[in-house]
């Protein structure tokens, strides 16, 4: 028997999803398969040597629920799990080359494996599968059991399974903080763990407040004792990271005040002229400004929905094109 433990916020994105592919599949979604689809089911990286991530796995799962296309979304998700599924831990290898066939990295990524189990549930959900619902549960176990951490007193989601954690704490990335994955996780089952993972996180990005710019940077460290600076490895750049976090607030139900530091950062610009990163420790920007899917999140968190571009921009590339897509749906929900 089908699972009626999800709730109606479920069937509400749900409903949104199936109007809104009614309007954007022909386009936008045949173009982003046409041009980043392989005909096996791979998302092919085509700036980074055709290589393939978990992540973009899930985006295209994901993007494949969104605009109600069961047959795709099966031949992503097949591909996947054929090819990235470690099955002893039900988490997945983030990188694939074609060049030499294989998995070149078995390291996992937790945004990939959220992803992925996410559109799982999404598509379980819609599409009346439970193979899709069991498989979302056991990828959902493996994360709170391989990546969730407790540090003191508050709830860290690691980046990955090995290389993040240090003697004096946690390397993190804010932009794997998929709040409306774990909000539908916490509906599904109902495990406190996902609510707890939220506020520690929101109560991060509070904290990851950095410079002039008062925007965090798309690589954290938390030390054991609380304090929260730029991960020393990494530029201190507000960039093409961390630009998915307003986005994932803005397809959330998180408080308004968590994304008032972006909106006010980009008050400070015209649209057009809004730098595409910024270092938040020296203050340096970009010096070309945004365009695209990092345009888009823009314009969404600021509300500019009128002047969102409607169309993919040829060559943006799977990524910034599945954050085109999202905003999209993401404004979408905002709007009707």
């Amino acid at each position: 028997m089908l699972r009626t433990t999800w709730l109606m916020p479920c069937l509400l994105l749900s409903l949104a999803m199936t109007a809104f592919s009614a309007r954007c599949q022909d386009s936008n979604w045949g173009l982003f398969k046409q041009n980043y689809l392989s005909q096996d089911g791979r998302i092919i990286d085509h700036e980074n040597g055709d290589i393939s991530h978990s992540e973009g796995q899930g985006y295209g799962m994901l993007l494949a629920v969104v605009n109600d296309d069961p047959a795709t979304f099966e031949k992503v998700w097949r591909w996947t799990r054929n090819t990235l599924l470690r099955p002893s831990l039900w988490l997945f290898a983030w990188r694939y080359d074609p060049r030499e066939r294989k998995v070149t990295d078995d390291n996992n990524a937790s945004d990939g494996d959220t992803l992925i189990a996410w559109a799982l549930l999404l598509a379980g959900n819609k599409w009346h599968d439970e193979s899709y619902l069991t498989a979302s549960e056991n990828i959902q176990d493996a994360i709170i059991n391989c990546l969730v951490i407790e540090q003191d007193s508050r709830t860290l989601l690691l980046p990955g399974l090995t290389g993040f954690t240090k003697d004096d704490g946690y390397i993190l990335n804010p932009s794997y903080f998929v709040f409306p994955a774990w909000e539908s996780f916490w509906q599904q089952r109902h495990n406190n763990i996902w609510l707890k993972l939220k506020k520690s996180s929101l109560e991060l990005l509070n904290k990851a407040r950095f410079g002039k710019s008062q925007l965090p940077s798309d690589w954290i460290f938390v030390k054991n004792s609380g304090e929260v600076m730029p991960a020393a490895n990494w530029p201190a750049r507000f960039s093409y990271d961390a630009i998915r976090i307003p986005l994932y607030l803005s397809l959330s139900d998180a408080q308004q005040h968590s994304m008032e530091n972006f909106r006010h950062f980009w008050a400070g610009y015209t649209r057009n002229d809004t730098p595409a990163w910024v270092d938040v420790a020296d203050n340096e920007r970009a010096s070309y400004p945004m365009s695209g899917g990092i345009l888009a999140v823009r314009d969404l968190t600021m509300g500019d929905y009128p002047q969102m571009e409607t169309s993919l921009r040829s060559g943006e590339g799977y990524y910034l094109s599945a954050l085109h897509m999202l905003s999209l749906f993401a404004a979408s929900l905002k709007t009707h």
